[in-house]
């Protein structure tokens, strides 16, 4: 499948939606709230558990949610404590903390699964839950790639808690971000979690990066996007697309504020590729894995690259 010019995806599906959502959240501050999207029609359908960037919501990123609801998946999307709808101050208690508790959201939705599955009239009984898999970005992605095996370091460079998670087959980690070493002075300041190592992050994963996405809070350019892709074990796509950038064209939302690259094409690739890819991995299909995650040398106009390892 080439991120250029892939082929026909079959006909969409009609998509049920339903949020919010509330799953008791005991110790958290506040419940849960989770948007769940599947289609109307199908069995035995696969999950996807969204953790979406700061300050956003279980409303945002419905490009992509939209989109895999549509082509045969049941989206959970949990509203993380940072995000703008719920006002978070910066002097509350559980600000420094607000890393660890969207790792336990999305472990609180797993959890949950039943319950979520129940709150969509017409889906009880149509979902599998042993084919389940992550996605995010940003700081999503950070916190989805934990429950893959990415791990915290402390100041002293020794990983922290094992917080990965048996119930998840694989993950889509998009604009991922990088290792510690490389923060700029003011997130090795004000983000001390943002120290992953990857070295235990064994299960396969389709990573999404910008060759613009030149952050703030590296000293490093773009490729810092690609460390998860570079120092994790196992098998790994890692899907590079030209002239994006942190938002890469606009998976967070249609015409949303933060979006610098919009693109719709470069948003169609992220579409389908990650459908493709997902569909292949949680499918057992080691074959198509691959072949989605393939760009033809010989295309003319290509949006982008792909690399793999198994």
């Amino acid at each position: 499948m080439s991120p250029s010019s892939p082929a026909a995806p079959p006909v969409p599906a009609t998509v049920l939606d339903a949020a919010p959502v509330v799953l008791p959240a005991p110790g958290r501050g506040t419940d849960l709230q989770v948007r769940v999207s599947a289609p109307a029609t199908g069995d035995r359908l696969p999950v996807i558990v969204f953790s979406h960037g700061f300050g956003q919501s279980m409303n945002g990123y419905a490009p992509l949610a939209d989109h895999w609801a549509a082509q045969g998946f049941v989206v959970l999307r949990p509203t993380h404590l940072d995000s703008r709808t719920l006002g978070l101050p910066a002097e509350d208690p559980r600000t420094p903390h607000i890393w660890r508790h969207r790792v336990t959201d999305l472990t609180r939705v797993l959890d949950g699964l039943d319950a979520l599955e129940a709150a969509l009239p017409g889906l009880g009984g149509r979902v599998d839950h042993g084919r389940i898999a992550v996605a995010g970005h940003s700081w999503g992605a950070q916190t989805a790639s934990t429950l893959l095996g990415a791990r915290v370091l402390d100041a002293d460079g020794v990983p922290g808690e094992d917080l990965s998670d048996p119930r998840v087959t694989a993950g889509v980690l998009l604009a991922l971000t990088g290792l510690g070493d490389s923060l700029s002075p003011f997130a090795a300041q004000h983000l001390p979690f943002m120290r992953p190592s990857f070295a235990a992050m064994s299960a396969p994963a389709l990573l999404v990066a910008g060759d613009r996405d030149d952050s703030p809070l590296s000293t490093r350019g773009p490729d810092w996007f690609t460390d998860g892709y570079t120092h994790s074990p196992g098998s790994k796509s890692l899907l590079t697309l030209y002239g994006a950038e942190h938002s890469l064209g606009g998976v967070s939302g249609y015409e949303a504020a933060e979006t610098t690259d919009e693109d719709p094409a470069r948003v169609g690739v992220v579409q389908r590729l990650t459908t493709a890819y997902l569909r292949a991995v949680l499918g057992g299909d080691a074959a198509g894995r691959r072949s989605a995650a393939t760009a033809p040398a010989e295309d003319p106009h290509p949006l982008g690259e792909v690399r793999s390892k198994e």
